[in-house]
């Protein structure tokens, strides 16, 4: 198939002889071999130019496509059984990655020296291949995709607003409550516009919200939460110290909310290399140490059960 390729890529067979180092003739031969287990003919062969029959750029595309994959299949394989290193590139949201992923990732490059990292923070979920990064942090449910996913632990969302807003606005006692109240909408939430709830009897409640600000950030809703503009739905890590100060109020104490799942994801097809298949491992066992929230700093997150 390689010699094949790459007659059809040169239009020559001497010059595909020349690549691999055998005679022309014996490159003829491996040609003719194909030909006669398939039965079809691969090749317009005329004195000066070779060229590929319909049937053979058929042939050819798939041989390629075969091809590229075992290449990546022996690099793979070859990189699994090598130490980490070369650059790493990764995608993952503000709040997330300020928080819990930057320190992580001093962690890591102490460990493996030979690693560099490229840490993109943006809470928009980019485009892994379009970008060319090697993997990304997705927080909160993922949508359909054909992006490979590896839970690393769970958040705890909580549901508060300020003192000033609950005093002005009163406080929510049920789920349904919050048709009536001002929420701040995370714009990249899925299914936008949704919130879940389970009351102590197991009852589920799904509640459509509404309010007059959507941001794409975690942050900027705290902020606004702060400021008195609404109910903010969130993971922990952004209103933990707030809730513990007393800026922010937990509400709706007796639901229990949605947890917000934390995963590694990668394109479909793609082999992990070394260097990422450890960068997740290590990120799966470091936020899986302990479910306990320490006395100061961000939370800890839930591991994955």
């Amino acid at each position: 198939m390689a010699v094949f390729v790459r007659v059809v890529e040169a239009s020559s067979f001497a010059a595909a002889a020349r690549h691999f180092g055998m005679s022309p003739a014996m490159v003829s031969k491996h040609v003719q071999t194909l030909e006669q287990r398939l039965g079809v003919r691969l090749l317009n062969r005329t004195t000066r130019h070779v060229s590929a029959t319909e049937v053979g750029q058929t042939y050819y595309e798939r041989c390629q496509r075969i091809l590229t994959e075992l290449d990546a299949t022996e690099r793979a394989v070859g990189d699994q059984q090598s130490a980490p290193r070369g650059r790493l590139r990764i995608a993952a949201p503000v709040s997330f990655g300020m928080r819990h992923l930057a320190p992580a990732v001093a962690e890591y490059l102490a460990r493996y020296p030979d690693v560099s990292i490229d840490l993109n923070l943006d809470d928009p979920s980019v485009d892994l291949l379009e970008e060319g990064l090697d993997l990304a942090i997705r927080v909160g449910r993922l949508a359909d995709s054909s992006l490979i996913a590896r839970k690393l632990c769970a958040a705890e969302t909580i549901l508060c607003a300020a003192p000033d807003y609950v005093a002005a606005r009163g406080t929510p006692q049920t789920p349904d409550d919050l048709a009536g109240h001002h929420c701040l909408v995370y714009s990249y939430s899925t299914p936008r516009g949704v919130w879940r709830f389970t009351d102590s009897g197991g009852g589920e409640y799904t509640v459509r919200i509404d309010g007059r600000v959507q941001a794409n950030s975690g942050d900027a809703l705290r902020e606004l939460a702060l400021h008195g503009l609404g109910i903010i739905l969130v993971p922990d890590f952004i209103v933990d110290d707030d809730v513990r100060a007393g800026r922010l109020v937990r509400l709706l104490g007796d639901y229990t909310k949605a947890e917000t799942p934390v995963h590694a994801v990668y394109p479909h097809g793609r082999f992990l290399t070394a260097k990422t298949r450890s960068f997740i491992d290590f990120l799966a066992a470091r936020f899986g140490r302990t479910t306990e929230a320490p006395a100061a700093g961000p939370p800890a997150l839930r591991a994955v059960s």
